[in-house]
């Protein structure tokens, strides 16, 4: 099939990962269209961040790294603001100033391989034949919906993380949230008090941590991401690693009782949720706040998938022969069974910071291998 448009490389994709991949790009010295473009869904600059919910300000982000070359500069009237609304104005200057050749809205329906080696990059109404690929397309698309028995059954109402937009649709209602990380966290601590009753559940007691997230621990974590995807596994998130931090707003939340966790319940009832001894919690809500999956169907042609469900990624520098540990060598990008794919965004570069290394690293080897 003859390809809409040609280029070197393609990178899918334009939250931090993939403008932090096109900034390296931009720095290789390749060309607009012909050397290299951004495929990008949004209607607008910002990734993902432009759909998060208004409420949450800019201040209770747990820290946006700088992309590269270029500072977000926030100021004490920016911390106030919704972080959707800052960071999307920051992406959005970011593809200026750097004269970033991001298309949009494009939605990238299939990745496959051209009879000459190319990867044919298709979405419903153009193509793009490119010799590299560069995957960053994050998570935000793919909500993760856990089935519990009876959940068709519910006669509330169920939403997802991806679908809150504030807290007040809940004023005296009672809300089941279900989940462990920051998100549902952070909207129980919205809805709480508006809401006539929250209930908390989770599959494993939540961890909270104190300590300082220093760069060895930082690296320890980002270890411990990083050793699925070479497994072939689905990446875990990084909180799911580092638990939960102990701000004031939680310390204070906890002796209020409103982050009092209860195990996760058996089964969804019309009219709530129902645990294995036949305790019932009565709900007019169920918020899953159950986390996201790595957006890669798009790929599917390509036959990356491991049976673990996931990509194998190569460590930083190439494969390590078979049976060998991985070591301290971890942060790469590159497919193992594609050495012309690599995914950034994904497992370990899925942080910001780890995402601006991510990015580096993917132009550097790529652009060895293309030659």
């Amino acid at each position: 099939m003859r390809a809409d448009h040609e280029t070197d490389v393609a990178v899918i994709g334009a939250g931090q990962a993939g403008l932090s991949a096109a900034y390296f790009l931009r720095k290789a010295g390749l060309a607009n269209e012909s050397g290299f473009v951004v495929l990008d869904h949004g209607k607008r600059a910002g990734g993902a961040w432009q759909y998060r919910w208004p409420s949450l300000k800019l201040d209770k982000v747990h820290g946006i790294h700088d992309l590269p070359g270029l500072a977000l500069g926030d100021t004490a009237s920016d911390r106030d603001k919704p972080a959707s609304e800052v960071v999307s104005a920051y992406f959005d200057r970011y593809e200026r100033t750097f004269d970033l050749p991001v298309h949009r809205p494009v939605d990238v329906l299939s990745v496959s391989r051209t009879g000459d080696g190319r990867f044919l990059v298709e979405s419903a109404t153009e193509s793009w034949a490119a010799r590299g690929l560069i995957n960053a397309t994050g998570t935000w698309d793919r909500p993760f919906w856990p089935y519990y028995p009876g959940r068709e059954t519910f006669l509330g109402r169920q939403l997802h993380t991806a679908d809150y937009t504030g807290a007040a649709e809940f004023r005296a209602k009672h809300v089941v949230v279900v989940g462990g990380g920051t998100s549902a966290v952070q909207q129980l601590l919205e809805i709480a008090p508006v809401a006539a009753g929250t209930t908390w559940v989770t599959r494993r007691p939540p961890v909270f941590h104190e300590h300082e997230f220093t760069p060895e621990y930082g690296r320890s974590v980002v270890a411990q991401v990083d050793e699925r995807v070479r497994e072939g596994k689905p990446p875990r998130s990084v909180v799911s690693v580092t638990g939960l931090p102990l701000t004031a707003e939680v310390r204070a939340a906890r002796e209020e009782g409103i982050l009092d966790r209860k195990p996760m319940f058996e089964r969804v009832t019309p009219h709530g949720v129902q645990w294995a001894d036949g305790t019932t919690q009565r709900a007019d809500v169920i918020l899953w706040a159950t986390g996201f999956r790595a957006a890669l169907d798009h790929l599917a042609p390509l036959r990356l998938r491991t049976p673990g469900g996931g990509i194998r990624i190569a460590p930083q520098g190439g494969a390590l022969p078979p049976g060998v540990a991985v070591g301290p060598r971890v942060g790469g990008t590159r497919a193992v069974d594609e050495p012309r794919l690599h995914l950034v965004g994904y497992g370990p570069s899925a942080s910001t910071v780890g995402a601006n290394r991510a990015g580096r690293t993917a132009v550097r080897e790529l652009l060895d291998t293309l030659g």
